[in-house]
């Protein structure tokens, strides 16, 4: 991503990110020049290798609280209207393709993730470089217009969650479950399956995964569906044995 990013390239520092959004709940309408007439949202402020059962059979769910961005109001009203118009133009396969690719990048570049993080750059800037990412990555359509009018509000923060939100409905509108699954490393498309096939076992109903890479958890999956998650990472089992050892001491 060093190429794209140019000039744009986030800086190491981090800063906390400003009071929450207001949304304008009467124009709802993206109204930023990409959407035409479509009524939608209008955002005024800135604001381990591979275990053959994926540790389902001796794991258990448990109820976790959710406090990830996809609960917040920004993140599921802009993926919501993204869903809506993508419905209504017959795109959702299109958007969801893209959607995938962009997270896809988020994952493999540490440069991008800082960018959508950070609150540093000007709404010029981050438009300049929404577009120019887009571009080398093929998006285009609706979600490129999406990623313009995200960047040109100042919400590329909330970007995550949106992508995490539109997964959500457009799984319940195929009548499946979502889940959010966090790896070591990326699963091959045999992996994928097998963990669905799992997933279904468990839940009785068709899944889809959305698959996050985090080396730290060290090995093994963290998979959460709705409100409950099961933890068969390796971080967690050293954890445990950290604190029985502690107690047996």
């Amino acid at each position: 991503m060093k190429g794209v990013f140019g000039h744009y390239a986030c800086c190491e520092s981090e800063h906390p990110m400003l009071d929450g959004p207001r949304i304008s709940e009467e124009a709802r309408g993206f109204s930023c020049g990409f959407w035409g007439k479509s009524k939608r949202i209008q955002d005024h402020r800135f604001g381990v290798r591979r275990e053959p059962d994926f540790g389902l059979k001796s794991g258990k769910f448990v109820p976790v609280a959710d406090t990830s961005q996809l609960t917040s109001g920004v993140a599921e009203r802009y993926a919501s209207s993204l869903f809506d118009l993508a419905l209504e133009q017959g795109a959702v396969d299109s958007v969801t393709a893209d959607l995938d690719r962009f997270q896809a990048m988020l994952d493999e570049s540490a440069d991008l993730k800082r960018f959508v993080a950070s609150p540093v750059f000007s709404a010029e800037d981050q438009l300049k470089a929404i577009v120019a990412i887009s571009e080398k990555a093929g998006i285009s359509g609706f979600f490129a217009n999406f990623l313009k009018v995200v960047a040109r509000n100042r919400r590329l923060f909330a970007l995550p969650g949106m992508i995490k939100a539109f997964r959500i409905i457009a799984a319940n509108h195929r009548g499946e479950i979502s889940a959010e699954v966090t790896s070591a490393h990326a699963l091959s498309q045999a992996q994928e399956t097998e963990l669905k096939v799992a997933l279904k076992s468990v839940t009785g109903k068709d899944v889809t995964i959305a698959v996050t890479v985090d080396p730290s958890i060290l090995g093994g999956l963290i998979v959460k569906v709705g409100s409950r998650q099961i933890d068969t990472s390796l971080r967690t089992k050293l954890s445990t044995l950290k604190l029985a050892l502690k107690e047996v001491g």
